[in-house]
């Protein structure tokens, strides 16, 4: 291949410039220029009030992670790329740095010209030390680069350059080519001939017509022409500017000129014959994917293959975050090809960084640069009437023109090539844009070293002061003012291609010193200066050369410029383009340099029709290279740009895009909302923390995810996140009950391989309810991410926002900040660890908030419902004692588990002939023998508490799972309408012996194992100590929270010494109930409110009046991160009330400390006499750390007294931690952390030391637990063995 010269030749006819209008029935001819009322495009919609402009980008939110060719830059020659290799049905994606920008868009005023303005570099005048300087957006259409020597003016947006250059088609003449610094495959001006006429077709360029309105600049440059010698060597010049309008080559609707002389801020009358408009739009059109506001950074190779792009993304105003920005880069995966076509410097700081980072390439990199030989000056205040000053809105009849129209070519002498090409030169008439009209005369008339003309009469002095003083009073426009009357010169010619581009603090800076004193400098000056004199002007040097002996450029070139011998010796790339990898030939496989960069010499002109040339080549190789066959023959029809792609005159496969992490969801969703013209809202956060990879990551509450953050702090692994949030529909986030937004940015970990991690449509969740935890709202987050080397993992997180934070200004920041983090890959958790905002991270976020939407109203009402949003959730949280209460709910909610008894037994006391009922629940495990168990609730409550359905294991699920038929007794002070008649626990044992009676009538006399809760077994206890239950009858006890040594916790006892039952009682009667509304009496109302205050503390708050009232007459009964929502919303269901006598005898038992009768004597059963009925009873007693009914002490008492009175063996005591009182039974999780202890004691005395359960993976291993056939019925128990032969024969 290194002797082919890469000229391919093919069937296919070479192509013609021509010089007439487009053909077909929708070309539109034209007389002349557009009136000023087509001046300006309005919209490109039907409707003239709607702002509506075509989009060919898309949202980043949109990007895939690969594709087969990835084109950086959109000017000439990233379009080109795009577009043929889209052409060639490679998946391509293109980044441009700048945005997406229509005709009708530019900016035309000062000010709004500013705001687009960026300015970076070393600003370094004269002698001075230089100074970095950065100012502006760095995503705005105008960029000047300032530099030792020389700078630059070059243009950022879909389109690059191509949307501010002149328009100027023309090729390098034959002399530059056949200069020694080009590779020999490119020597001579045929050699690119096929590729300048491939480009014209595409950019259709023609002179000016003859037939159009005269224009004075062109006028004076052809008579300033003659009087320096030069008439031959006048001509108007080729040029993108449309002068008809129709459908241009790509098939895209232009508009004839309205000649606003603005091409250097932007053309908004449809006539500029831009990339957007053809090279992109054709791409658009065959599929190519093109993503805004991302800038480049580096390329590096990737690991599997092709290369990693990495890219510093500036959309949702990420610019906020200084710091992060150019350091939490994303990236895209290039499988085949990179296209380099940034322009030139910004391809050769891409390629510098690149370098740096590990990329291997010539050390030529960033040498050799050239500003083309680029001279600005003015000729101030001339004799003629000149009209060089840019209108929005010019007159037909006295129009600007185009910037350049014509030119005085001094490359050729009678018509043949110079002897010395260096000594070649165009000089071109221009136009100043109207955003500089303002400020121009005053810069011109300062500007040191102003050669004015010499010889001028009285006459010619007093016209040139009044034409002066005339555009000072009247402004830029007045017809006979001096810069109405302004000549403006721009020079091409040679420079010596010695300026260099470096990068300074990860900036780059260009220098070209001595640039503005060379002698070919001085030349074309004194040139300029004798044109100006001949026509009674004032000659002006640009404002760089004036003040600080420095050029400007509009046209850099160079910086990874070409090989002569195709070696790195001599060159960045060879003569196709390809990187050279600093080898010899070696070249990068498929990473080519399709701009201005590689151009190694100053041309001379224009360079444009060069540079695409040379990429029209480029990009034709590289597709012959990977297989690729260009289609350059089908045609587009006339595009809808507000269409879809795929818009040919002949049907044509387009290339298979697999949906990478959720695009198709989140294009629909995109695609739904624009469609709907709906407003959206966004903002980028970063957060950094400690995240530890690897062992001691298990479990998943709070401390855990502390644990973790601590070992990860030690080791160092700190992890950080820069994440855009964005909604596209502002009102359906806010009322979607999930309150969902799109995540995009980056995820960075030292502990896990492969970052920074991509992260792409991942999911926000802002304040959802967790249904997990009563009154918590979780900010929640949810994505799969990347890694460069191709390995996907999941990272899932929530900050948790609950009562803690009331009136804790704090406490809100801690949870508004405080992020806990699983990361994972498929089922295995990987790492865990806790992440925050930085105050200063914080600050910067609140400049990210952005809304979209097609006006500024949209906008607001976005902002306004967004952040309404916000505020009202944070409210309710941070105000959570003063918001509305929650009062029972009229629908059930949440009712997860269906655990109904599969037998209800009517149980009449043999005492009393009182009425309660028992609930029987059949094992569900047919492969373990049945034994049974009998269950006593508290008080207040009901079987509920052990079958809880808003749960997803129950006790009763987890017991009959582990072998065992369940008998619950509801008994006389639990949620029945007898409780209402003044019984109390001491009377409720009768409806124990009563249920132990008929399950020793039915299930033969064999000892029953019982489990008791709270006031159920104090009940329990008085009916064993008094006799009124045989002990015989008890295989074992297991008691929840206290057995007969009762004692309240400090805040009840305070209840007790208050006695508030007396003051209720004599207004609200003998039954509390624990259930309210808003229609109860106002007495009921008022305590529900005076209960907001409720002394608790903060993590304990909630809103709930079935709580509130819960813990008035109980205490509180839970620890509420315990619960799940619809179990706390639902209290109600689940409790009924509380008689007047029942809580007398219970403060009187809390206040002795043990079980007493009922009153007026309240006689102690706790006596040594009652107390060794227990003797051989195993009893196992457990308390919840966080017990506020009954204070753990109420078991530890008990305990003691066993162990003293009947030895230590046979008596076990636990405190289960982070549980209260009832949560023990009716929490979310009590079947990992509370069920397993009961079940453990349970099962050595009822199936004997040696029995081994295996523990159940209810989600993994059970899902269709539920469903299991009961296995008891089935299995009754057998005369004389009592279960025993199962057991033995179950036993494992």
């Amino acid at each position: 291949m290194n002797g082919f010269d890469g000229n391919y030749e093919s069937d296919e006819p070479q192509l013609e410039t021509r010089e007439t209008t487009p053909d077909g029935p929708h070309a539109r001819g034209s007389s002349g220029p557009q009136s000023k009322a087509y001046a300006k495009i309005g919209t490109y919609g039907d409707d003239p009030r709607d702002k509506k402009f075509p989009r060919l980008s898309k949202p980043v939110e949109l990007m895939r992670n690969s594709y087969d060719c990835v084109v950086i830059g959109s000017g000439y020659g990233g379009g080109v790329a795009a577009s043929r290799m889209a052409r060639a049905g490679q998946r391509v994606c293109l980044l441009e740095r700048g945005q997406e920008k229509w005709p009708g868009e530019y900016p035309s005023g000062f000010l709004d010209a500013m705001k687009q303005f960026h300015v970076s570099g070393e600003f370094a005048p004269g002698f001075l030390k230089g100074k970095m300087v950065e100012s502006g957006d760095p995503t705005g259409l105008y960029h000047l680069i300032v530099g030792k020597g020389q700078n630059a003016f070059v243009g950022n947006g879909l389109g690059g350059t191509s949307l501010l250059n002149a328009n100027v088609f023309m090729e390098a003449d034959n002399g530059t080519m056949n200069l020694d610094i080009w590779p020999k495959e490119l020597k001579g001006d045929d050699k690119l001939k096929k590729y300048y006429d491939r480009a014209a077709k595409v950019l259709e360029p023609n002179e000016y017509p003859h037939d159009w309105p005269e224009l004075p600049k062109l006028s004076l440059l052809e008579k300033q022409a003659a009087e320096i010698g030069m008439k031959d060597k006048f001509r108007r010049v080729k040029q993108t500017t449309r002068f008809s309008g129709g459908p241009n080559k790509t098939g895209v609707e232009m508009y004839p000129s309205a000649l606003t002389g603005m091409d250097c801020t932007g053309v908004n009358d449809g006539s500029k014959s831009s990339t957007l408009v053809n090279y992109l739009s054709d791409a658009w059109n065959w599929g190519a994917e093109m993503f805004c506001e991302t800038e480049v950074r580096y390329v590096k190779k990737h690991p599997g293959g092709g290369y990693l792009v990495f890219f510093a993304w500036h959309g949702s105003n990420r610019g906020a975050f200084q710091d992060n920005l150019y350091e939490d880069l994303m990236w895209v995966h290039a499988e085949k090809c990179v296209f380099l076509g940034a322009g030139s410097i910004g391809t050769t700081e891409i390629l510098l960084r690149s370098k740096k980072l590990g990329m291997s390439m010539s050390d030529k990199v960033g040498k050799n640069m050239s500003g083309n030989g680029d001279l600005l000056a003015f000729g101030y205040n001339t004799h003629e009437q000149v009209n060089a000053i840019g209108r929005q809105y010019p007159s037909p009849y006295n129009p600007i023109g185009p910037t350049i129209t014509g030119v005085i070519d001094g490359r050729f002498e009678n018509g043949k090539p110079l002897e010395n090409p260096l000594d070649g030169f165009i000089i071109e008439e221009g136009a100043i844009p109207k955003a500089l009209s303002l400020v121009f005369q005053t810069m011109l008339e300062m500007m040191p070293g102003n050669q004015k003309p010499q010889g001028h009469g009285l006459l010619d002095k007093v016209k040139h002061a009044t034409a002066q003083m005339g555009s000072r009073l009247l402004g830029p426009y007045f017809k006979n003012g001096s810069i109405e009357r302004t000549q403006v010169y721009l020079i091409m010619s040679h420079d010596s291609n010695q300026a260099i581009l470096t990068l300074k603090n990860d900036q780059p800076v260009l220098e070209f010193l001595g640039v503005a004193n060379s002698g070919n400098v001085k030349r074309l000056n004194g040139l300029l200066e004798k044109a100006t004199k001949a026509v009674g002007g004032t000659f002006v040097k640009n404002p760089f050369d004036a003040y600080f002996g420095q050029e400007i450029t509009v046209h850099p070139i160079g910086g990874a410029c070409m090989s002569k011998d195709g070696t790195s010796d001599h060159g960045v790339t060879n003569h196709f383009g390809e990187l050279l990898t600093g080898h010899g030939h070696e070249t990068h496989a498929g990473l080519v340099v399709t701009d201005g960069a590689v151009i190694p010499a100053a041309l001379g002109c224009n360079p444009f029709a060069t540079i695409t040339a040379l990429a029209e080549r480029s990009v034709e190789h590289a597709a012959r290279d990977i297989g690729a066959h260009i289609d350059l023959e089908t045609k587009n029809e006339i595009l809808d740009l507000f269409g879809t792609p795929g818009q040919y005159t002949k049907k044509q496969m387009r290339p298979s895009r697999h949906d990478t992490i959720n695009i198709a969801k989140a294009k629909e969703l995109i695609d739904e909302t624009e469609a709907r013209m709906a407003a959206g809202f966004g903002f980028s956060e970063v957060m950094s923390g400690h995240i530890h990879i690897g062992d001691g990551v298990e479990g998943d509450k709070i401390e855990d995810y502390e644990t973790a953050a601590r070992t990860a702090r030690g080791l160092c692994e700190e992890a950080r996140f820069f994440l855009s949030v964005q909604t596209f529909d502002t009102s359906l986030t806010v009322s979607r009950s999930d309150h969902k937004a799109m995540l995009t940015g980056t995820f960075t970990c030292a502990g896990l391989q492969g970052s920074p991690f991509l992260v792409q449509r991942g999911d926000f969740g802002l304040f959802q309810v967790d249904h997990q935890a009563p009154g918590t709202k979780n900010m929640t987050y949810d994505f799969d991410m990347k890694s460069t080397n191709g390995d996907t993992y999941h990272f899932n997180a929530y900050k948790v926002v609950d009562s803690s934070v009331a009136l804790g200004p704090m406490r809100f920041w801690r949870a508004t900040s405080t992020l806990y983090v699983t990361i994972s890959q498929g089922p295995k958790v990987l790492g865990r660890g806790m992440m925050h905002i930085k105050p200063s991270d914080f600050f910067q976020q609140l400049f990210s908030l952005r809304p979209s939407g097609r006006n500024f109203l949209a906008k607001l009402n976005s902002t306004v419902s967004f952040m309404g949003y916000f505020a009202r959730q944070s409210a309710s949280l941070f105000l959570a004692p003063l918001v509305y209460q929650e009062y029972p709910a009229m629908t059930y909610n949440g009712y997860i588990n269906d655990t109904s008894p599969d037998q209800t037994i009517k149980i009449t006391a043999e005492y009393d002939g009182v009425e309660t009922k028992m609930q029987v629940w059949e094992p569900r495990n047919p492969t373990i023998a049945t034994k049974n168990i009998f269950m006593i609730p508290g008080a207040s409550v009901d079987h509920q508490i052990y079958a809880l359905p808003t749960i997803e294991v129950n006790a009763v699920n987890y017991f009959t799972r582990a072998g065992y038929r369940v008998f619950v007794t509801v008994h006389r002070i639990c949620q029945l309408k007898v409780a209402e008649n003044g019984w109390t626990t001491f009377d409720a044992r009768h409806d124990i012996r009563a249920c132990l009676k008929w399950v020793r009538e039915n299930y033969g006399e064999e000892k029953i194992y019982t489990i008791a809760h709270c006031m159920g077994s104090v009940a329990y206890s008085c009916g064993l100590l008094d006799g009124t239950i045989p002990a015989d009858w008890i295989l074992g006890i297991s008691c929840s929270q206290v057995f007969f040594n009762p004692v309240w916790s400090p805040l009840n006892m305070a209840k007790v010494i208050a006695r508030p039952n007396k003051l209720y009682q004599a207004i609200g009667g003998t039954w509390f109930s624990c259930s309210s509304s808003v229609d109860d009496s106002y007495f009921q109302q008022a305590m529900n409110q005076i209960l907001r205050f409720y002394p608790d503390s903060r993590s304990e708050m909630c809103n709930n009046v079935s709580c509130h009232r819960c813990s008035l007459v109980f205490g509180r009964l839970w620890s509420h991160k315990n619960l799940n929502e619809a179990t706390h919303r639902q209290i109600n269901r689940f409790f009924g009330g509380v008689n007047m006598t029942l809580l007398a005898t219970l403060t009187q038992m809390g206040y002795r400390g043990f079980v007493t009768t009922n009153g007026p004597d309240y006689e102690d059963l706790t006596t040594d006499f009652n107390i060794a009925k227990l003797a051989g009873i195993p009893i196992m007693l457990f308390s919840g750390s966080d017990n506020q009914v009954l204070t753990p002490y109420a078991t530890e008492k008990t305990y003691q007294i066993l162990r003293d009175t009947f030895g230590w063996q046979g008596y076990e005591r636990h405190v289960i931690q982070g549980y209260g009182h009832l949560d023990c039974w009716m929490g979310r999780e009590a079947h990992k952390d509370v069920y397993p202890t009961v079940r453990e004691t349970v099962d050595r005395v009822v199936r004997g030391e040696g029995y081994v359960y295996r523990e159940v993976d209810w989600k993994n291993d059970w899902d269709d637990w539920k469903s299991l056939p009961r296995s008891g019925r089935d299995n009754p128990p057998i005369d004389g063995m009592g279960g025993a032969g199962w057991e033995e024969l179950y036993t494992v």
